[in-house]
């Protein structure tokens, strides 16, 4: 059955671009790592495309790796505090979602609901919290861990950890503030409750001491392809984050995740699923293809060892380029997800040299890269949200803002013309604008 419903778009934002060499740009800012002016600028042109949302990708740590290969990647280690930096944009921006990462692992449930609820309050209702429970060992080593706790025990506590942000969350019902100075009562107090939640991982009295949000509560993000991920997300969140690799695969992850919904007593159409592209984009093939070359041109070498090296949790330092990849360097089960190692490994298995492996992965990724004229790109989104592999995408630009107005001036118009993007916004909230229902109170509701 053909869609009624629009296609959902959100910026993807690494400081300078999703590139490793895109600070070496000549149309990026070289400060912009520190300046708000340069964020505020990507999120000013997100939402002047009509964006649903603008992702803020984080750890709360920095990189481990070749020290020599670090000092070439700004990316990750120098960067805002996400929530900071939502905070100012909730006073700087008017419609555009906003989406930060924070993680269950290494905060305390009552820290994170009383600071997205403040967010919303502050957006009058763009706030969104992508929920994760870390996957680098170099997280742990920051809040008194030894690394990684195991992955099961970071699921099992990130479980409860949602729960316990949800219960916060309804401590005050709609309409609990009667703001009446005739009687002199504030708030209705048969319409503020408290959780008494008592778990086996945490201990929260509550209620939250701030008052029930524009969006009801908060939208929830998610990713993570496991079968705990892929549960926890039909059970708590309202926008997945998937791999891209193939339509195929993503479809059946599409229909997984939306099949597991109905046994929490949730609408499928409450949950969007927006898979990650990696844009280059020109009037020409040629044209995008040199965008792409450019970059991997001023790519260092020791830094596409390490960004391979990453995803693949493998050391490649002294690999040579011209050498096929090193299989006995991988190891035999991944530390973080799942569904991207095993993306990962199908890929390094396809026999080309380390270098050859580099360039293919610096533009496709693991298969999500797209390169082509506009009607190329827009044939291939329009294909995914079709057929139902996709709800939309979560734009990964190369380069920060001009891969951005790219896409913006040469995409964006076909999308238009088809149909599938929206001209305007539909409503005042990201709930709104995504076409997700408000949960009910469950206090209200009990």
């Amino acid at each position: 059955m053909a869609r009624t419903d629009k296609m959902k778009l959100g910026t993807f934002v690494y400081t300078f671009g999703f590139h490793p060499a895109s600070w070496l740009h000549p149309a990026s800012d070289v400060n912009g790592a520190n300046d708000f002016a340069h964020l505020l600028d990507v999120a000013k042109r997100s939402e002047a495309a009509k964006f649903d949302f603008m992702f803020m990708a984080d750890s709360p740590a920095a990189a481990v790796g070749d020290p020599n290969a670090l000092a070439r990647i700004p990316t990750k280690m120098n960067r805002f505090e996400p929530l900071s930096l939502l905070s100012a944009l909730a006073v700087t921006t008017n419609d555009l979602g906003l989406v930060a990462t924070v993680s269950t692992s290494y905060y305390e449930p009552y820290n994170v609901a009383r600071l997205f609820a403040s967010i919303d309050h502050l957006s009058k209702g763009r706030a969104c919290w992508n929920v994760v429970t870390s996957d680098h060992d170099e997280t742990g080593y920051n809040f008194n861990r030894e690394g990684l706790d195991p992955h099961a025990l970071r699921y099992e506590r990130g479980n409860e950890f949602v729960d316990v942000v949800f219960g916060l969350w309804d401590s005050f019902e709609e309409g609990a503030l009667l703001l009446d100075r005739e009687s002199g009562v504030y708030y209705d107090k048969d319409k503020h409750h408290t959780l008494n939640h008592k778990g086996k991982h945490f201990q929260v009295r509550g209620p939250l001491n701030i008052a029930r949000t524009p969006q009801g509560r908060p939208i929830i993000a998610q990713a993570g392809g496991s079968e705990p991920g892929m549960d926890m997300a039909a059970r708590t969140a309202e926008i997945v984050f998937s791999l891209a690799s193939n339509i195929e695969r993503n479809r059946a992850f599409y229909d997984n995740v939306k099949s597991r919904m109905a046994a929490y007593g949730r609408d499928r159409d409450d949950l969007k699923i927006m898979p990650g592209i990696v844009i280059n984009v020109g009037e020409t093939e040629a044209e995008a293809k040199a965008k792409v070359n450019y970059l991997i041109d001023k790519m260092h070498p020791d830094v596409g060892r390490l960004m391979l090296s990453e995803f693949l949790e493998a050391d490649l330092r002294g690999v040579a380029l011209d050498e096929p990849f090193p299989m006995d360097r991988l190891p035999a089960a991944p530390k973080g997800s799942r569904a991207l190692f095993d993306e990962l490994v199908d890929f390094v298995k396809s026999g080309h040299t380390v270098g050859e492996l580099i360039r293919h992965y610096a533009e496709k990724h693991t298969g999500n890269g797209i390169t082509g004229t506009p009607a190329q790109i827009a044939d291939y989104m329009e294909e995914w949200f079709e057929t139902r592999a996709a709800d939309g995408f979560i734009l990964m630009f190369a380069t920060l803002p001009s891969s951005l107005d790219d896409f913006v001036r040469l995409v964006l118009p076909e999308l238009r013309r088809r149909g599938l993007f929206r001209e305007e916004y539909e409503g005042r909230t990201l709930r709104e604008n995504l076409g997700i229902s408000t949960p009910a109170n469950r206090f209200a509701k009990s």
